[in-house]
């Protein structure tokens, strides 16, 4: 049992505890609600917009209608799979803007602005290709992840699809009364049998005074037969 004294120092240290307040804190924070439910690890860089992840990820489970837990995993691996072909063109155009920056003083001798711009990117290509050419790698390899994610989950769905349907026709079919009045006169045999049953109880929507004549004359048609 906690003493007078340890239960107000607890509520002192948690109104002091009231999270992070930095910008950089904030952020961490916020990813760290972003788990992976497969690992558990976060898939966000500190960087990456949280909320647009979010959409993404609900985006997907909206079109492709996920049931079974191997076709929630995919659709997760296929958003994860989006997200990161979707920053690749962020990074490709970062490693230009920092070309620009660092090499901005090249080929001052060029009178011609265009033909020096053209240079400086030239230039900024060639030092860093290797980064570029593993960005082109890492797309191409996305893009190969994503069609067999996707194709793998088109087959399962189209398997369950397939094995609903074939449970379908396997069960009996109910007979169902020809007409209003065969249900009416089904009805009031049952009534017969038990007096307390109620028929407005099991689904008869028609009025007595609107089935019993048309159930006389079937009756009545039956016997001259």
């Amino acid at each position: 049992m906690s003493s007078a004294a340890q239960t107000a120092a607890n509520r002192a240290n948690s109104q002091q505890s009231t999270g992070p307040k930095t910008d950089a804190g904030k952020a961490t924070s916020s990813h760290n609600a972003v788990k992976s439910a497969l690992t558990g690890q976060t898939v966000l860089l500190p960087t990456d917009d949280v909320p647009a992840y979010q959409r993404l990820v609900q985006t997907l489970i909206d079109l492709h209608r996920p049931i079974t837990y191997q076709e929630k995993i995919l659709v997760q691996s296929l958003a994860d799979t989006e997200w990161r072909l979707l920053r690749i063109p962020t990074l490709e155009s970062g490693i230009y803007a920092l070309g620009r920056h660092e090499l901005a003083g090249l080929h001052p001798e060029c009178p011609d602005p265009q033909l020096r711009s053209a240079l400086i990117e030239t230039e900024i290509y060639l030092k860093y290709e290797r980064h570029l050419k593993n960005l082109s790698l890492q797309e191409t390899r996305l893009l190969r992840m994503r069609e067999k994610d996707l194709a793998r989950l088109r087959q399962i769905q189209a398997e369950r699809q397939e094995a609903q349907e074939n449970a379908k026709k396997q069960k009996p079919e109910k007979t169902v009364p020809a007409s209003a009045v065969d249900l009416f006169n089904e009805a009031r045999r049952a009534a017969a049998k038990n007096p307390s049953l109620d028929i407005s109880g099991i689904g008869f929507e028609f009025s007595n005074r609107e089935t019993e004549p048309r159930a006389s004359a079937s009756a009545t048609a039956s016997k001259a037969a």
